[in-house]
């Protein structure tokens, strides 16, 4: 009875996880689609402004999320510190500045961020993917440091294709867009790879695919799933 009952309290935690995860996205959904279709101020409350709101939805739930498990008095996920950080930091520039750049170039910030503390941390020899999990499943080296890799690189991936959807999807900025002097995007449209940058005027497209982002980071998940059940070890019996 125990076991079933330690099996099902792993389950709840896990659903709560998930939703965790979700209820962000949500929430910066719902209210970017509402906003997009309300005018009530031209100024700051306008289809203009839909992805500032949506932004500080994203922003006070992704705090929600975190401040749930101090409640609980629990450790708080590493990659979820982060997460809060890199959204917290951006999206308030991007609000207070009124500079969609900062909003648009975030997930991409944050998945390398990601990226970079898991091949980091490979680097100098430990391994922060098992840090994470190793309480959760109990795996040889070479099996953490497979699971990290393949967590890495996928973070890197989905770097660039929100660099693709952005710069696909929304219209062109007015002036170039630099970073420490380095120019990231030229201003109006511009040709890359064969593709014309800038010249859509789209941007609802880019946001709403933060959920496909989602389904698409389970899918993933659950595609390891079997590599991690055949490398998982057994408790010895007492």
């Amino acid at each position: 009875m125990s076991e079933q009952n330690n099996d099902l309290g792993t389950a709840a935690d896990k659903a709560n996880q998930i939703w965790g995860d979700l209820v962000p996205v949500i929430g910066f959904i719902l209210v970017y689609n509402v906003m997009r279709r309300v005018t009530i101020n031209d100024t700051w409350a306008s289809p203009d402004t839909a992805l500032y709101w949506a932004t500080g939805v994203l922003i006070i739930a992704t705090l929600w999320a975190v401040s749930n498990y101090l409640r609980r008095g629990e450790d708080v996920p590493l990659f979820l510190v982060f997460t809060a950080t890199i959204v917290g930091g951006f999206g308030l520039l991007g609000i207070i500045l009124q500079e969609k750049s900062f909003l648009y170039i975030k997930p991409t910030i944050q998945q390398l961020f990601l990226a970079g503390i898991i091949f980091g941390s490979l680097a100098i020899g430990q391994n922060v993917w098992r840090v994470m999990f190793d309480k959760v499943f109990d795996l040889p080296d070479f099996a953490w440091r497979t699971l990290a890799m393949r967590w890495g690189l996928f973070f890197i991936a989905m770097a660039v294709w929100n660099e693709f959807l952005w710069r696909y999807f929304a219209p062109g900025f007015e002036e170039p867009l630099r970073v420490l002097g380095a120019t990231i995007a030229p201003a109006g449209s511009y040709d890359f790879l064969g593709l014309t940058f800038g010249s859509r005027d789209a941007e609802d497209v880019w946001a709403n695919w933060k959920l496909g982002n989602m389904v698409i980071t389970f899918i993933f998940g659950a595609a390891n799933v079997p590599y991690t059940l055949k490398h998982l070890r057994q408790p010895e019996a007492a």
